[in-house]
């Protein structure tokens, strides 16, 4: 009978990821096919267009990686608040997320549209590469703050499991995006041909869509928290405390793995053109992988973390692993269709010759490696919505600096080896990594939950699995014992 239990239990678990999971990795399948079609139309600009792109793209991603901490840790107060009903706890951790994510996305605008030239002097030494992405980023660098905006407003609504809202939002972004590419770059009906500067005046436009529909969309539903702009900055200390407390590892690995994925685009960047493109087409496939398994991802999130919220720490284990080895299942269905379809998917976007077949030795290495790395990710993100912000942090921070780095740098400025090893290179960790964060998941030590429904039975769940103090609780032992032999 428990062995029945258990299998209806999984299919209901099914059912439950598939709804929100679904809508997510459709929204994130879509926006990556949206980025292919532009690379595709960028293409026939030629691959130094290419290239630029996608150098620039890298600049974006460091932009992501600086707010992303902030994102990863308001959805751990959305999700647990939502499993405990605490409205006002929604409201409030929402303005925080908010405010501290507009920092970055406005100063990367500015940057990228008062120095652009700085910004591409750092990727690549092609002076014909580097002017186009400046052109590029002079135009896009405005969509940075809408990107911003949109992100906290979808990471909200997700968390509230309100996951069709930013979908249909997305969903138009692209379709904008497209069109607004097809009639800029081209200069179709009666518009002059723009070239790079319409790709970048097309995702302006498509952001703007996005922000504003995902606004309509939340009137014409009354749905709360995200309008209530009074109740956003209602702070109080401990809450604040809390919140900075559990984002800081996480602003702190997006941070350092930004600087650290800058370091690697570099070298990769600094190779043949050939090399460049092909990296820039690379990235863009990585991103379905990534868009796909985000969904995934972001469903395990809130369904671990609104029960660890609850107070429902058993389901909450049991969710974790369960929802784990279904993600991994999924990333395998994905990657072995990018395998089979690699061909014509790399002639559409514009690789042939040498370029193409970099391309197809990258996109090898990448769909292998990928099964794991996924698996990292998604027990991070759900160790991280569980309220466990600091052990993958800080895995993933001290591999990229002490093993990834190194090995890299030895690799191609020492040895100069080949480009597709240096490549394989920059995942060396992964596997190492996997082993130590399935031993921390079996441990049940990453449910910390942050609401009071979770607190109150918390003590309970440690005492049943004998599960001795975390990291965080042995700093903040040793520091009041600290202070005490002090007075």
């Amino acid at each position: 009978m428990n062995r029945s239990g258990s299998k209806a239990s999984l299919r209901q678990l099914i059912a439950m990821l598939a709804t929100l999971a679904v809508p997510v990795a459709l929204q994130n399948l879509l926006t990556t096919t949206g980025s292919m079609i532009d690379t595709m139309m960028i293409a026939s600009l030629g691959e130094k267009s290419v290239g630029a792109v996608g150098l620039c793209a890298q600049f974006s991603s460091l932009l992501f990686a600086s707010y992303w901490g902030f994102v990863g840790g308001g959805m751990l107060f959305f999700a647990q608040y939502w499993g405990a009903q605490n409205h006002d706890g929604i409201r409030r951790s929402y303005g925080m997320t908010l405010s501290f994510m507009l920092v970055p996305g406005i100063l990367f605008g500015c940057f990228a549209i008062l120095r652009p030239d700085l910004v591409m002097a750092l990727y690549t030494g092609s002076p014909e590469i580097r002017a186009i992405g400046i052109m590029y980023l002079r135009i896009v660098g405005f969509a940075y703050p809408l990107q911003v905006i949109a992100s906290a407003m979808a990471a909200l609504l997700r968390s509230i499991e309100r996951v069709k809202i930013p979908m249909i939002s997305g969903i138009a972004s692209v379709i904008t995006n497209c069109l607004c590419n097809y009639v800029l770059i081209f200069g179709k009906f009666g518009l002059p041909a723009m070239g790079v500067q319409g790709a970048a005046l097309g995702t302006v436009i498509a952001n703007l869509v996005n922000v504003g529909l995902m606004t309509v969309l939340i009137v014409r539903q009354k749905i709360p928290y995200v309008l209530e702009i009074r109740s956003h900055f209602r702070w109080s200390f401990d809450l604040l405390r809390d919140y900075l407390r559990k984002c800081f590892p996480i602003l702190m690995n997006e941070v350092f793995i930004g600087i650290g994925n800058m370091m690697i685009n570099i070298v990769l960047g600094h190779q043949i053109d050939e090399a460049i493109a092909a990296t820039a087409v690379l990235r863009t496939l990585e991103g379905m992988v990534i868009g796909f398994f985000g969904g995934f991802s972001s469903a395990a999130s809130v369904l671990v973390g609104k029960e660890v919220g609850a107070g429902n720490h058993e389901e909450a284990y049991e969710r974790g692993w369960r929802l784990i080895y279904l993600c991994m299942g999924m990333i395998a269905i994905v990657g072995g269709t990018l395998l089979a379809l690699h061909t014509p998917l790399l002639h559409m976007m514009g690789l042939y010759g040498t370029s193409f077949q970099i391309a197809t030795g990258m996109l090898i290495i990448y769909c292998c490696v990928a099964l794991i790395r996924m698996a990292n990710w998604c027990m991070n993100d759900t160790y991280r919505s569980a309220g466990d912000s600091a052990f993958g942090s800080l895995l993933e921070i001290l591999f990229m600096f002490l093993m990834v780095q190194p090995v890299i740098h030895i690799a191609n400025d020492l040895f100069h080896a080949p480009f597709l090893l240096v490549f394989l290179l920059c995942y060396v960790d992964e596997p190492i990594r996997f082993v130590m964060m399935q031993h921390h998941m079996y441990s049940k030590k990453w449910i910390q939950p942050v609401s009071a429904e979770g607190l109150a039975t918390i003590n309970a769940f440690r005492q049943k699995y004998n599960i001795g103090p975390t990291l965080q609780q042995k700093v903040s032992e040793w520091k009041d014992a600290h202070l005490t032999h002090r007075h």
